[in-house]
């Protein structure tokens, strides 16, 4: 009977934020050891699929760097990456495109459908979604087909969710040259939340969240606020992977996204432990 009324009590936790959530947007970057490990992979579809089914809208971001490197090196071609930026030339391009929008995409698509969810995958090329350019940061250097957004149109994403899909996008851009360019996955999530003036963005990483002490975990920041975010980069907690994550945590909240969060995806149900719970298991950042 305990463990009965243990379970009512976790239900009216959550009822409060399930009811002031309902009809919201989130958009969820999908990335790291949550995509990677089985029992994890296994916990995230639950999450989103539960999302949905309380009113909430999902729409995914997902990565796939790893299998993009597994199959290169299959292939016998270098991977090679360039102030972190992994150096793309034509032939890495198609790899990159093949795997990311040919097979995690459809396989992210496959598991919330045997679920019982109903998703649709579909790649920045799709009704104009992710429109992009060269990226340029220093003229000296070259990273091939890595590309910056120049815009996003989010009218695919409003018909799917109107039709009560999940969208399932893969961080492919086009220019208007016609090149295809793999985008950071983390700024095509913050892009995306901005254009949709998502209710919350979610950043599932393999870190505890924003630490100050990077090598401590029990130095977590429950709340950060985004203009706090200048002074930790010049302390050297903000660095490598966590900065095109606050990038975008900056573009999102200048289009009107409310609250941001940086999770761990390596804690089962990291998604619904951090939206329907008081306390959280990550970093919010907040603005004004």
């Amino acid at each position: 009977m305990l463990r009965l009324v243990e379970k009512a009590n976790v239900l009216m936790e959550a009822l409060p934020f399930i009811k002031k959530f309902y009809g919201k947007t989130m958009v969820i970057k999908y990335g790291g050891s949550a995509m990677i490990d089985k029992g994890l992979k296994d916990t995230v579809i639950q999450d989103i699929i539960l999302m949905k089914y309380v009113g909430i809208n999902p729409v995914i971001v997902h990565g796939g760097g790893k299998n993009i490197s597994d199959l290169m090196k299959k292939l016998g071609k270098d991977v090679v990456f360039l102030d972190g930026l992994r150096v793309t030339d034509k032939e890495t391009m198609d790899i990159t495109e093949m795997v990311l929008t040919g097979a995690v995409n459809k396989e992210i698509v496959s598991l919330l459908n045997l679920h019982g969810g109903k998703a649709v995958g579909i790649s920045g090329k799709d009704g104009m979604l992710i429109q992009a350019k060269k990226k340029v940061i220093d003229k000296t250097k070259d990273y091939g087909f890595v590309g910056e957004i120049t815009n996003i149109n989010p009218g695919i994403l409003e018909v799917l969710d109107r039709e009560g899909f999940i969208p399932i996008v893969s961080p492919i851009g086009f220019s208007e040259d016609g090149h295809t360019y793999n985008i950071n996955a983390d700024s095509v999530a913050g892009e995306i939340a901005g254009a949709l003036k998502a209710n919350k963005l979610l950043l599932l990483t393999d870190i505890r969240g924003v630490c100050s002490d990077k090598n401590d975990d029990t130095t977590l920041i429950p709340t950060l606020n985004i203009n706090e975010i200048p002074d930790l980069r010049k302390k050297g907690i903000i660095t490598e992977g966590m900065i095109p994550k606050m990038e975008s945590c900056e573009k999102a909240f200048q289009q009107g996204v409310e609250k941001i969060h940086i999770i761990d995806g390596r804690i089962p149900h990291a998604l619904i432990l951090e939206i329907f719970t008081e306390g959280g298991i990550g970093t919010q950042i907040v603005h004004n």
